[in-house]
């Protein structure tokens, strides 16, 4: 059963244990036998050198099958490892920068497995060339199963959260288009920055491009690392509003975050001694930055903001999983990953919880937009609808009218307008009240409402007034008009007047291409009229009245 914390392996500390040597570059890269080993003190000037190291691999526990070698350093310019087996024979095994073959494994580790492996091994010696800094070489011993199991495990779980950080990227940035907000376009940013570096940490990048092995890959990455703290600390600012948090905390948390990129990206370059004196100054300023975007969060959640309550959730893990490669030497822990594989892991849980936060965020925005455009719907609604008969009032008619006259003008129909008067409504209201009038007005307009349509609209003008205008091409209009008439007159209003019979006037007026509709409107309001005067219940058109109605003719009620 394979232990998840990798127990089969035994890393193999910087001790006395192991001999070390350092020659010049020039000298014989294989003349083992020339070579004088010491023990104890730590090795020194094997920058700019060769430096030997050798250990035995009986002191470590490793029985049964032939070990594999794992090193977790890749910022050297060639390295070699030469097992000597117990009948005298030495098998050499190499890499340089720029060519790791089959030896590279996830998590920045080189494996280096003995062809024989039924003859015991007396010594493994590695031979390194130019390497970056000695302190930072991490090693393990274990057997070369348990190798292959190991290395399936870290590369399924590398290979899962980068496709989260792949999605996560894509996501926040397609968001940050859509939706325009800043910060979702620097999260994008810092998940693909991440995504990078992972890609190029593990080692999967060297099945694109083999020749960023080593040095390379290793600067590149230390780059991008420091180049995400950076990101995800604009993407944590810009998210929180400037009266949330105050200006000088906020420009602390920015100071921090442009200073580990100022300490961390020129690091990349840096071998030797000046790798481990910038080391101290980076984690100072990592712990730092961390320490300020999280009071941000936190007095940023305590005034009420949301996007402060949601990054604290997304940050809580990957800040202490930071925090933690600060104080604590992980060393190869993690399948081998060590601390970054760990970071990479809180990285995917960041990016999948705001993703997450923003898909909520934005659905959350949809619903309020939608219930604003209802209620500006229903606003709109009421204010060109009658509010007792719901069907459209005089600024309704007037707006979708100037559309039908359009369409009649695109189309060369001719337009109708109808002008509808109840006869003796005044007498109704006196006799049965308002109530009922108001009912016998409602049953009215529902029954006009039936003609409501593409061709047809349908309006109460105010009062016992209603219009219809219509652009129907098959029907003449005051054929139409009577239709109207009959149909008004059969209405039932028993429930509020008994059998008192309702009738109405139409007025009816016709015009044809450019339709003037304040001119239509007189025609027809001048042809109602002659039917009121005409002894009501009649339909008369515009055309068979003879000249308008003239100044002070027109009757003081239209009962």
């Amino acid at each position: 059963m394979f232990a998840p914390w990798a127990a089969f392996a035994v890393p193999i500390p910087l001790d006395s244990r192991i001999c070390h040597a350092v020659s010049p570059l020039e000298g014989p890269s294989g003349a083992l036998a020339a070579i004088r080993f010491r023990c104890g003190a730590a090795p020194s000037g094997y920058q700019s050198a060769r430096l030997w190291l050798q250990l035995d691999p009986q002191r470590y526990r490793i029985r049964g099958e032939a070990p594999t070698l794992l090193v977790h350093q890749t910022r050297f310019d060639r390295l070699a490892v030469a097992f000597r087996y117990a009948d005298g024979s030495i098998e050499w095994q190499e890499v340089r920068a720029g060519a790791f073959g089959d030896h590279w494994r996830p998590g920045a580790q080189i494996a280096f497995t003995p062809r024989d492996q039924k003859t015991a091994l007396t010594s493994i010696t590695l031979r390194v060339d130019r390497l970056a800094s000695y302190p930072l070489l991490r090693l393990r011993l274990l057997r070369a199963g348990e190798a292959d199991i190991e290395t399936a495990v870290l590369g399924g779980l590398v290979g899962a959260a980068l496709t989260l950080l792949l999605a996560g990227a894509a996501y926040n940035l397609s968001l940050a288009l859509g939706t325009r907000r800043a910060y979702l376009g620097w999260q994008g940013a810092w998940a693909a920055t991440v995504f990078l570096w992972g890609a190029i940490w593990s080692q999967f990048g060297l099945l694109l491009l083999p020749g960023m092995a080593g040095t390379t890959a290793a600067q590149t990455s230390t780059a991008l690392s420091a180049l995400s703290i950076l990101l995800a600390t604009l993407s944590a600012i810009s998210a929180l509003e400037k009266g949330r948090i105050p200006g000088p905390l906020r420009a602390t948390a920015l100071a921090l975050g442009i200073a580990v990129a100022a300490i961390g990206i020129p690091a990349t370059l840096a071998r030797g001694p000046l790798i481990e004196s910038i080391a101290s100054p980076l984690a100072a300023a990592v712990l730092g930055n961390l320490g300020a975007v999280l009071a941000c969060l936190i007095v940023g959640a305590r005034r009420g903001s949301v996007e402060a309550r949601d990054l604290l959730a997304a940050w809580s893990v990957p800040m202490a999983a930071l925090a933690l490669t600060q104080l604590v030497d992980l060393g190869t822990l993690f399948w081998g990953g060590g601390a970054q594989i760990l970071v990479l892991f809180a990285s995917a849980w960041q990016t999948l919880w705001l993703s997450f936060a923003a898909s909520r965020r934005l659905a959350r925005m949809r619903t309020e937009r939608d219930l604003a455009l209802a209620a500006e719907a229903r606003a709109s609604r009421l204010a060109e609808h009658d509010p007792l008969t719901a069907i459209r009032n005089r600024r309704g008619f007037l707006e979708a009218a100037d559309a039908l006259i359009a369409t009649a003008a695109r189309n060369q129909m001719s337009v109708a307008l109808l002008l509808v008067d109840i006869d003796r409504f005044k007498a109704i209201n006196d006799e049965h009240g308002h109530d009922a009038g108001d009912v016998v007005l409602c049953t009215i307009a529902a029954r006009l409402a039936r003609w409501e349509g593409p061709s047809c609209v349908v309006a109460r003008l105010g009062g016992e007034e209603f219009a219809l205008l219509t652009i129907a091409a098959d029907r003449p209009a005051l054929a139409f008009a009577e239709l109207v008439r009959e149909a008004i007159a059969a209405c039932d209003h028993r429930a509020a007047i008994g059998d008192r019979r309702v009738t109405i006037s139409i007025g009816v007026a016709e015009g044809r291409h450019r339709v003037d509709f304040a001119a239509l409107y007189r025609e027809a309001d001048r042809a109602l009229y002659a039917a009121k005067r005409g002894g009501r219940n009649q339909v008369r058109h515009a055309d068979k009245v003879p000249g308008p109605v003239a100044s002070g003719q027109r009757p003081a009620a239209t009962g």
